[in-house]
């Protein structure tokens, strides 16, 4: 098994799955996946079908928000999306990373090591298969929007992405 596969941030999403009651996917790529437009072309699928796990946080709570790779982040509208009240701010690389368990470009929707709310771009709906960053930026594992939406425990939204 791969070195990357077998690290602790891997393994994590690797095990949420399985608890999930998902199947493990997660597989390793050749080259980084940082990016969506990376992700995508590394797997050979539509740009949208990538899932961007972007952390805000909104006052002091921090949250988790699932949007489509082709898609961009309505953070005006997370306040609503949230039923929070506070300024909406995009945390740097080091706060994410103490948030979540996972630094940016490899931020898993789940496996994090503390609980967020979760909202969920509708669009990813468009696709059969989605994938997601597995806690390293050359893993990423396949699943569909239902799922991921059970997994996560996220809530679908209209309103938190749009298209550039």
């Amino acid at each position: 098994m791969s070195k990357i596969l077998e690290r602790k941030t891997v393994k994590r999403v690797r095990a949420a799955l399985l608890a999930g009651g998902a199947k493990d996917t997660v597989i390793e790529l050749a080259d980084t996946a940082r990016s969506a437009a990376d992700a995508a072309k590394a797997l050979k699928v539509p740009q949208g079908a990538i899932v961007k796990s972007l952390v805000f946080v909104i006052g002091d709570q921090p949250v988790l928000v699932l949007v489509a790779g082709d898609r961009v982040c309505l953070k005006d509208v997370l306040p609503r999306t949230f039923f929070l009240n506070g300024k909406v701010t995009r945390p740097r690389a080091e706060k994410v990373q103490k948030l979540s368990g996972f630094s940016i470009g490899g931020v898993a929707p789940l496996g994090l090591i503390q609980p967020m709310a979760v909202a969920m771009d509708v669009s990813l709906k468009r696709f059969p298969n989605i994938y997601a960053a597995a806690g390293h930026p050359r893993a990423i594992f396949k699943t569909d929007p239902l799922a991921l939406r059970k997994l996560t425990g996220a809530t679908f939204s209209y309103a938190v992405a749009a298209a550039p």
